[in-house]
């Protein structure tokens, strides 16, 4: 236990000090994490044996959420709401259109089989929301044209998408698309009619009892707004809805509502966004193996 806290503590502080000379190269931080995982790794100077990717899986959900949410907590929807109807149609066309291209291009230029190219197009065809919400907001850009309000609600928007798809090419994949036909247009309307009206009850609620509670302790609320975070997954997520759109949902609502301490929430939500990053990052770092990319890098840079 002692020896687990103590590697955890130097890998937090590896990675604060490699947030700041990310800063001063110009390289994304989220890339210097990536590589320190792969350093501590199976193949790296530390040796670490980390290939679990069930635990992996689960650690980067938890994460993920925090990280869903205070991207939409921090977005201005005074700013994004006029790119908010091209954000849906790249988040959803966009994303199909991708997917499909790069389908193909793995078809005729690398001889893959047109559903294992979709397969792949499935998986790339969405934005990663931790990069975009890291990126655009620790160098302040501030885009023509909106453009950085249309790539927050875009990444953020287009993982529910980039999902159902990767479902659907999986069940073709296996043969029986045909049968299950009904089965996925009832997913994917269960994921987003459960994701949207169970995030935006639960922020709209949330936000009545911020406004009208005294927790009476300091640190009370942002605990409250914690759990709320948490229950905007894990609700829809257990009746078949998107969890991550319910979260996403819940903080722009929550984010642009006038509540209480809300200096102290972002200040909070922020470190633990920060802290969530680092974790995922290292921790698929710490998954790859990098003596086994030599044998894939050619087809996936191309």
């Amino acid at each position: 236990m002692e020896s687990i806290l103590l590697l955890c503590a130097v890998v937090i502080v590896i990675c604060i000090v490699a947030s700041r000379l990310s800063q001063r190269l110009g390289v994304p931080a989220l890339l210097l994490f990536l590589a320190l995982g792969m350093l501590f790794g199976s193949d790296g100077l530390f040796r670490i044996p980390f290939d679990n990717f069930e635990a992996a899986e689960r650690i980067c959900s938890v994460a993920l959420i925090f990280i869903m949410f205070y991207g939409g907590f921090g977005t201005r929807w005074e700013a994004a709401r006029p790119a908010a109807a091209r954000a849906v149609v790249l988040s959803t066309l966009g994303v199909a259109v991708t997917a499909l291209l790069t389908a193909l291009f793995c078809h005729f230029a690398l001889g893959f089989g047109l559903l294992e190219g979709l397969l792949v197009g499935a998986v790339l065809g969405s934005t990663d929301a931790a990069s975009v919400f890291s990126v655009l907001r620790s160098k302040k850009l501030s885009l023509k044209n909106n453009t950085d309000s249309l790539l927050e609600v875009e990444s953020g928007s287009n993982d529910p998408f980039a999902y159902m798809l990767t479902i659907i090419i999986l069940t073709m994949m296996q043969g029986n698309a045909e049968g299950m036909a009904f089965d996925i247009l009832g997913m994917v309307f269960a994921q987003v009619l459960f994701g949207a009206v169970i995030g935006i009850v639960l922020a709209l609620l949330t936000g009545f009892m911020l406004e009208r509670i005294d927790f009476g302790v300091s640190g009370f609320d942002t605990a409250f707004v914690l759990a709320a975070a948490l229950l905007s997954y894990a609700l829809p997520s257990a009746i078949g809805g998107n969890g991550y759109l319910s979260a996403y949902l819940m903080g722009i609502i929550l984010g642009n509502r006038n509540v209480s301490h809300k200096k102290v929430l972002v200040n909070f939500f922020d470190g633990l966004t920060s802290l969530m990053q680092m974790f995922i990052f290292f921790m698929l770092g710490l998954l790859s193996f990098p003596s086994k990319i030599l044998a894939v890098c050619v087809p996936g840079l191309l």
